[in-house]
């Protein structure tokens, strides 16, 4: 996607990200700020939390935006940070951003199967995901993308083209120039892996069958519950760095504990609990509303509480 939507001129050549964005899209702007000819600590514009503060504030983030509009050729965000489990505002961002004269995409990775969106309505040029998160695609599984309409019949737009993204009326004509499917299609090179999308095309089933209203409405109270029972330990155990609006994050939420955190992750695993562990000190619970209970919640709580008074 960065392909088709950074374009930068000499005077507009920047890409504003999160600070601390996942590695992937940290090596993703990178590599095409050099590509491009720019030095990446000239180019890339990390946003970064007030002094003292775990998170973005939102205001903070559409005031950079304004700040820097003119010289950024890309906001580049992810929709749920992946270490602070917080969740940006696409369409305030976008809105902004466009103000500018801005591109704008979204790597919704950890937001795909959380969150409940509206990118058509929100407007961003693009997003991009994965599916071996919350839609249970499994690793490796296809990775999605969406390009806003506006976009959709442009065929002069830079892509790199290949064959599946060829309009399938004349595909097999085997001709020598590209002619792109309208809408996000276009941007195919190669045809899935079909045991793969087998998997995720039986994952996709249950999330229709359920809906996003439904499940996103049950994660906010799950996870709502999560957090009323973290706030009844023992005082100075446990920190939630994740918002505690519930519009600013999804399923997740980011723990830091008193002691020794990777000690807590195994006693967990032996109790049968599947959390994760992220450098330097933060253990990322997220009860996923598809599968997980209250029950699940209240066990999770009381292992903790258990590890907590000894």
């Amino acid at each position: 996607m960065m392909v088709s939507f950074y374009r930068p001129t000499r005077e507009r050549f920047k890409i504003l990200i999160e600070g601390n964005a996942f590695p992937s899209d940290q090596y993703a702007v990178a590599s095409q700020a050099r590509f491009h000819g720019y030095d990446p600590k000239e180019a890339i514009v990390r946003l970064m939390p007030r002094e003292g503060e775990e998170t973005l504030r939102p205001e903070d983030i559409l005031e950079a935006v304004e700040r820097h509009g003119k010289q950024v050729a890309l906001v580049m965000l992810g929709s749920v940070n992946y270490l602070t489990g917080q969740a940006f505002d696409i369409g305030a961002i976008t809105r902004v951003a466009h103000a500018q004269g801005c591109k704008v995409g979204f790597d919704l990775a950890h937001g795909a199967g959380n969150l409940k969106f509206a990118l058509h309505d929100d407007g961003p040029d693009f997003a991009v995901w994965c599916s071996y998160k919350y839609l249970n695609g499994g690793p490796g599984s296809l990775g999605g993308v969406f390009v806003h309409e506006r976009h959709a019949h442009s065929p002069d737009l830079p892509r790199f083209e290949g064959w599946w993204g060829h309009n399938k009326a004349t595909r097999f004509e085997m001709g020598p120039t590209f002619d792109p499917l309208p809408g996000a299609e276009g941007w195919q090179l190669s045809n899935p892996p079909i045991f793969q999308l087998a998997a995720l095309r039986a994952s996709l089933e249950l999330f229709d069958k359920a809906t996003m209203e439904a499940i996103r409405t049950k994660s906010e109270k799950l996870t709502g519950f999560l957090e009323f029972l973290l706030n009844r330990l023992p005082g100075g155990f446990v920190n939630i760095t994740t918002p505690k609006d519930p519009k600013q994050r999804g399923a997740q939420l980011s723990l830091r504990f008193k002691g020794e955190p990777k000690r807590l992750l195994g006693r967990l695993s032996a109790a049968g609990i599947i959390c994760d562990f992220r450098e330097p000190d933060i253990i990322r619970a997220a009860p996923a509303p598809l599968y997980n209970t209250y029950l699940d919640v209240f066990r999770f709580v009381r292992t903790l509480e258990a590890h907590a008074l000894e």
